[in-house]
């Protein structure tokens, strides 16, 4: 059983604003005029870790990725367009902030993990994607207020354990995660890919 309730998101929401790199994010992302983006990943996921674990905000969390979707050009040069442009607008913060075209996924994913993947739909699609269900949650403020999208629920991110997602990533992808994330956070726990 996941929820989602007000009060699980507002714990969410409070760990990723504890955050400034988070928090720049959430204001500036706008500016790029992207009609859907989440910041994704670790930096929401891992930051509600910390929070749980009394921990700094930012503490462990390598990068910070935001994911857009844009079908109407699929070059590598729009892409890359967005990501200068993004690289520009987050060349004061003190991280490294990830901006990508989930439209462009399938384009290659096979080769780098040796499985197909049909496009996606949204960038919410590709968020359910995760190679864990409890790693799958986004915020954006694209249009206007702060909004949690987290189509597992929010309770196993809480409590810090994992769950395969085998939608698409392959079990090597969820074994290697888990593994990294436990050596950051060694309170974290897991289910087995096959159970």
């Amino acid at each position: 059983m996941t929820s989602s309730g007000p009060d699980l998101e507002a714990r969410a929401v409070a760990a990723v604003l504890a955050d400034p790199v988070c928090v720049a994010i959430l204001e500036r992302m706008p500016s790029l005029g992207l009609s859907e983006w989440w910041l994704t990943a670790g930096a929401v996921f891992q930051n509600v870790w910390n929070l749980v674990e009394g921990r700094a905000p930012g503490c462990g969390i390598r990068d910070y990725d935001v994911f857009y979707f844009d079908a109407s050009d699929l070059s590598w040069e729009a892409e890359n367009a967005v990501i200068e442009e993004a690289a520009a607008l987050f060349a004061d913060v003190p991280a490294r902030v990830e901006v990508r075209n989930e439209a462009r996924v399938h384009l290659w994913y096979e080769d780098k993990f040796g499985t197909p993947a049909a496009p996606f739909t949204s960038a919410a699609d590709a968020i359910d994607a995760f190679a864990s269900t409890t790693c799958c949650i986004g915020i954006t403020r694209a249009q206007g207020p702060i909004h949690v999208y987290a189509p597992f629920g929010l309770d196993d991110v809480l409590a810090m354990h994992m769950r395969p997602n085998r939608r698409l990533a392959p079990q090597s992808v969820y074994d290697t995660k888990v593994a990294q994330y436990q050596q950051r956070w060694p309170a974290l726990t897991s289910d087995p890919w096959r159970g």
